[in-house]
């Protein structure tokens, strides 16, 4: 065995070939335009990668702007209600990252006086802070020179050096991690890490469909030179995800739309919600269960099927429109008109096919 993990180890070539000169090259000459590239605060460069966690940029942009723009400083992020944290994170999933910024803002606050800490180390101790992001806010911020290796890194890497070993195994990304050090040059750390996070979102794409045209390290890649580009990076089978099946209803009441707030723990904790049961409920079923409520409901209208996934669970639901007369909401529910669902209560994409088939109702009340 002992002989085994040592002819795995030595798989792996001891350093990557220059990649810096070329790559920065590329990266000045056409590097996209982005709002915390034009103003690259600790603060904003933080937001930004933060909101960036498996999300594409096109889709941050306009998120990002308004966050900001809300805001604008760790001492408002430190301050803000939850209502106004969760509404600005609307849409953008993966709540428990807005919730973490604020709990490291308010760290923040304590202890650093409203400024994140410019070091590696610091920023590593702040919730939801781990190494890649402590390494990116460092190096692009603070232009410290630590590595920063997000899931773009890992695939140029495995790429280049032909890697076809399971790239999300611990072992291989720190000793891609190593390597990225060794690469950075003093002089343009955050520029560095810019550009080779730039590479894997422009060219050096993931789902075998790399831009090898494009590449303006090529010829240092030894996954073209094989051919084998496209087939890597190899990653580790994933864990099947958990499939539920939920009913959904959309209950009006007038022109007022019935929300339940979820609990504060577990799965989008403390946001609010269409009503909605475990199961794949009949209408008959599902007036019951409104009837419950307090409620004295119509007959249902089918809204369709529709499909959310999270990270390990799937949620295929069955939707129903039920109108009611006015009743008193129950404990955690709140009728709210279509004004205060578009500003004030958040209610996350996972009923996004829902939500819009109720503001097209309150549209139609309104009119």
């Amino acid at each position: 065995m002992k002989e085994y993990l040592q002819r795995q180890e030595n798989l792996l070539p001891q350093s990557l070939p220059p990649l810096a000169s070329p790559l920065l090259g590329w990266y000045d000459r056409g590097a996209r335009v982005l709002p915390w590239r034009e103003n690259p605060t600790p603060y904003r460069v933080w937001i930004s990668e933060i909101m960036l966690q498996q999300t594409r940029v096109q889709a941050v942009l306009p998120y990002f702007t308004r966050f900001v723009e809300a805001l604008p400083t760790v001492e408002s992020l430190a301050g803000a209600s939850q209502e106004v944290l969760m509404k600005l994170w609307e849409g953008l999933g993966y709540y428990s990252r807005a919730r973490n910024l604020q709990k490291a803002a308010q760290v923040v606050m304590e202890r650093y006086n409203g400024t994140l800490p410019a070091s590696y180390e610091g920023l590593l101790e702040l919730p939801g802070i781990g190494p890649y992001t402590a390494g990116a806010v460092a190096s692009i911020a603070y232009g410290l020179p630590v590595p920063a290796v997000d899931g773009n890194v890992l695939r140029v890497f495995a790429r280049v050096l032909a890697c076809e070993e399971d790239v999300l195994s611990p072992r291989i990304k720190k000793e891609f991690t190593r390597m990225a050090a060794q690469l950075l040059p003093q002089d343009r750390p955050g520029d560095f890490n810019q550009a080779l996070m730039e590479l894997g979102a422009t060219v050096c794409l993931p789902g075998g469909a790399p831009r090898c045209g494009e590449c303006p390290v090529r010829s240092l890649c030894r996954g073209y030179e094989l051919g084998i580009a496209q087939s890597l990076p190899v990653k580790g089978e994933k864990k099947p995800r958990v499939v539920q099946q939920r009913t959904v209803v959309v209950v009006l009441a007038g022109n007022r739309l019935l929300l339940h707030k979820r609990p504060d723990k577990g799965l989008l904790a403390g946001l609010w919600e269409l009503p909605n049961w475990e199961g794949a409920l009949s209408p008959a079923q599902t007036a019951q269960k409104l009837e419950e409520l307090g409620a004295q409901p119509g007959e249902g209208t089918p809204l369709g099927e529709a499909r959310h996934i999270f990270t390990h669970i799937q949620w295929d639901m069955t939707g129903y429109l039920f109108q009611c007369p006015p009743f008193s909401p129950p404990e955690g529910c709140v009728w709210v008109d279509r004004e205060q669902l578009e500003g004030e209560y958040s209610v996350p994409s996972a009923f996004g096919a829902y939500r819009k088939q109720a503001m097209d109702r309150l549209d139609d009340t309104v009119t």
